[in-house]
């Protein structure tokens, strides 16, 4: 009697075995490159992508809070304005990384002078007092409750036409001007020393970028 009709059997099992080996080792391959891509693909994203970070603090502020600073005396030619001002929010108050917010109390008389922002929108807010906007070549009076709205590069100019301060809250869409504005004031209780043509000139030259001055 022959054995050899157990070969094909056995050989036929073997293949089985060996199939199934491959295919579960095909398996164990495509889940660890797969797996492999998704460790990468986390490794190559920045980590404000995976885990967003922030310095920005909550902040309850009063009526007088926040940085206050004032204006150095301008030019005549350039600017008469030399109003007291409060940063309120920004990346150095409370760390907002998107928006900065200000306060600002133009006296009687005075005004801001016509300017653009070219990066950012401007939303001013009319506290208290009166005055007249001239935006976009349009004039308007405006009172307590006014809103300004200011999409960015819109020319826009604020004078105090009233006998109490007109007092204005500033909110910006983008960070930049707040540098401006500090580097031609000082912190409240220091020496506010004129501002000559110069030196104007070439602050408002270095911050360019986020505003442009217009002819008074």
């Amino acid at each position: 009697m022959r054995r050899r009709r157990w070969r094909p059997t056995v050989r036929k099992g073997r293949m089985l075995v060996n199939r199934r080996i491959d295919r579960f080792a095909l398996i164990l391959v495509t889940l660890s490159l797969i797996g492999g891509c998704s460790r990468s693909a986390a490794r190559s994203r920045p980590a404000s992508a995976i885990e967003p970070a922030t310095n920005a603090r909550p902040l309850i502020l009063a009526d007088s809070e926040g940085e206050r600073r004032i204006h150095r005396p301008p030019p005549g030619t350039l600017s008469n304005l030399a109003a007291p001002f409060i940063i309120k929010v920004d990346h150095r108050n409370g760390g907002a990384p998107e928006f900065v917010l200000f306060t600002e109390d133009i006296p009687p008389g005075q005004a801001i002078p016509p300017h653009r922002h070219p990066d950012a929108d401007e939303i001013l807010l009319i506290h208290a007092g009166t005055g007249v906007a001239r935006l976009a070549g349009r004039e308007t009076m405006v009172g307590t409750g006014a809103v300004i709205y200011m999409p960015r590069n819109t020319s826009v100019r604020l004078r105090n036409t009233g006998s109490e301060p007109l007092r204005i809250v500033a909110i910006f869409s983008k960070p930049g001007y707040e540098e401006y504005m500090r580097d031609i004031s000082v912190l409240e209780g220091h020496a506010a020393l004129p501002l000559s043509v110069a030196e104007l000139s070439a602050i408002r030259e270095r911050h360019r970028a986020h505003v442009e001055y217009e002819q008074p």
